[in-house]
């Protein structure tokens, strides 16, 4: 269940935006697409994000509630796009040249593909990790998963086995 209230105005102009743009696509494609669902309930700190086979758009309520007219002008748009290419495309590279191609050539958007949204209010505590050559910094979820020996990471840049260093 989502805790956080999101205003009546702030959903209408989340909606408006989605309107519009699917508009755009539509003319474009001379065709229908339907109105995606929007649910308020993507955590941590994804802006949002897209799931095509329910047709759905979740957003992360904090980061819209604190970054209003941005987050509706870059995430809305960003996370219609991923619909559309799948229902255009199929399954291709998540931000790759046909998602790219439909945020700038058919909905008139910059194809950012991370926000610069502020993550304090919503980011969760870290547990710090070492391989050979750097520190790393787990999520609580990660770090769950390596005590119960469900999962183990490795460093990226070395290849070693992160070790907890408390």
């Amino acid at each position: 269940m989502n805790r956080t209230h999101i205003p009546i105005a702030l959903q209408q102009a989340v909606m408006r935006c989605l309107r519009s743009k699917l508009q755009l696509a539509q003319h474009h494609f001379a065709r229908t697409f339907a109105e995606p669902k929007i649910l308020y309930q993507q955590r941590g700190t994804l802006a949002g994000s897209a799931w095509p086979q329910a047709w759905e758009i979740r957003l992360n309520p904090v980061l819209l509630q604190e970054n209003q007219q941005p987050f509706i002008d870059q995430v809305v748009p960003h996370e219609l796009a991923h619909l559309l290419v799948f229902e255009q495309f199929g399954q291709v590279a998540p931000h790759g040249r046909e998602w790219r191609w439909m945020m700038e050539q058919v909905l008139s958007v910059p194809a950012l593909r991370t926000h610069q949204f502020a993550l304090a209010s919503v980011q969760t505590k870290t547990f710090s990790y070492r391989c050979a050559c750097q520190q790393h910094q787990l999520t609580l979820r990660r770090h769950n998963r390596v005590l119960r020996q469900e999962s183990h990471y490795y460093c990226r840049h070395c290849g070693e086995r992160l070790v907890f260093s408390g």
